[in-house]
């Protein structure tokens, strides 16, 4: 398992050297070489808040379960973000604006540490995962109608390669591959998945 030292500086410093290696971006389509991209194909930029919490014993990663009646990925768990917005000046805007909206944390709480390359999604998002400490509690406040439940998982749980699997199923008559990365009852897969091993692997380096 991947160890992750206890004081808050030297985990920051591990997350800051991770983000700056070098490294190309992924997508949902990395496991499927048979997908021909058009390249002419227009992406809607989009931030997503990695949010470490490191008030706990050990540090955690805020994730969030989307409302089952939701018309787009009903039920599956994601990271606090959207689209960016023409009054967000940068992914990372829209990403705060977005966990403001979706689980009421303070924008100004999140100390934002960098990114990682972006990932492209099978919906056309260009998406641009943010990654932030979150030093101290806040009042969780999941938004009526989008987020139905707001947890955590430790941070080493999603930093060790072991937890990751290869899955499948069927899209659109086609299919396809993804990863997953399980968490009692939380079944973390497809593009967070993908991102989050991103992380995972720049840490191992």
């Amino acid at each position: 398992m991947t160890q992750i030292r206890a004081t808050v500086p030297d985990l920051e410093q591990q997350l800051t050297a991770a983000l700056g290696a070098v490294g190309d971006g992924s997508s949902d389509f990395d496991l499927n070489p048979d997908v021909t991209l058009p390249a002419d194909r227009k992406l809607r930029p989009a931030g997503v808040l990695v949010a470490v919490s490191t008030y706990q014993e050990a540090p955690q990663v805020i994730l969030t379960k989307r409302s089952s009646a939701l018309k787009h990925h009903p039920g599956q768990i994601a990271f606090a973000g959207g689209k960016q917005d023409a009054a967000d000046a940068t992914v990372a805007d829209a990403a705060l604006r977005e966990a403001w909206e979706e689980i009421g944390l303070p924008r100004e709480l999140p100390r934002i540490l960098g990114s990682l390359p972006q990932h492209e999604t099978v919906t056309g998002f260009q998406v641009t995962p943010v990654v932030a400490l979150i030093d101290r509690p806040f009042e969780i406040r999941p938004e009526a109608g989008e987020v139905a439940e707001v947890f955590s998982v430790p941070l080493s749980h999603l930093l060790d390669p072991g937890n990751y699997q290869v899955q499948s199923r069927r899209w659109r008559g086609v299919r396809r591959h993804y990863f997953a990365v399980p968490y009692g009852p939380y079944y973390i897969w497809g593009a967070t998945a993908r991102m989050l091993r991103g992380l995972a692997e720049r840490m191992q380096r």
